[in-house]
């Protein structure tokens, strides 16, 4: 009994020990579950738990075929996608953006067929930590019960001076030289049921 309590409490406070500081966190991207990780967390997360994790990057389907993505990745699954006839959106200054349907159901189904449940760990990573935390609200709202969102993203924040102001080069996965590629396994990206 011993040493399942002693594992149990090592196991905690491993996860804990990637916790990013939530204080840390913008508005935007706050979440419900309050389970933040920046790239480098992430990455270590995943290393450390393998198959126990499941770690899907949210973004278009054209974001991660014109940018690529991280090469440790369960999934791409869209929290959003631009609908065939997208409209212009004045506001944010791009094409419209529309929450994929889909979403929770295929992330259940890839979640089951790798044996995992609503109660094992989820890690989302999106451009820059905007998405991925409404994506995370909404799988906490589906009763998943650790859902991490990774606040700098795969791209980072936008540098707000200097000379590479406007650019996305403060943080983030490819700023932090974690491994992605230009290079995706078709088995990882998600194809909309049409």
């Amino acid at each position: 009994m011993k040493k399942i309590l002693a594992a149990l409490l090592l196991s905690v406070s491993c996860i804990s020990a990637f916790a990013f500081d939530a204080a840390q966190v913008q508005d935007i991207k706050q979440t419900k579950a309050g389970l933040y990780l920046d790239a480098k967390e992430a990455y270590a997360l995943k290393q450390q738990l393998g198959a126990k994790a499941y770690f899907v990057d949210v973004r278009t389907r054209a974001e991660v075929s014109y940018v690529g993505m991280p090469t440790i990745v369960d999934a791409n699954i869209p929290y959003v996608e631009h609908p065939d006839d997208a409209p212009w959106d004045d506001k944010n200054g791009r094409f419209k953006l529309d929450v994929n349907s889909d979403f929770g159901p295929e992330l259940a189904r890839r979640m089951s067929a790798s044996g995992l449940g609503k109660g094992d760990t989820v890690i989302l990573i999106c451009r820059s930590g905007d998405r991925s935390s409404r994506a995370a609200n909404l799988l906490s709202d589906l009763g998943y019960s650790k859902v991490y969102t990774v606040v700098d993203g795969f791209e980072g924040d936008v540098a707000k001076t200097g000379p590479q102001a406007g650019q996305r080069v403060v943080n983030g996965w490819k700023n932090a030289n974690l491994p992605w590629s230009y290079k995706l396994d078709k088995s990882k990206l998600y194809f909309p049921k049409y």
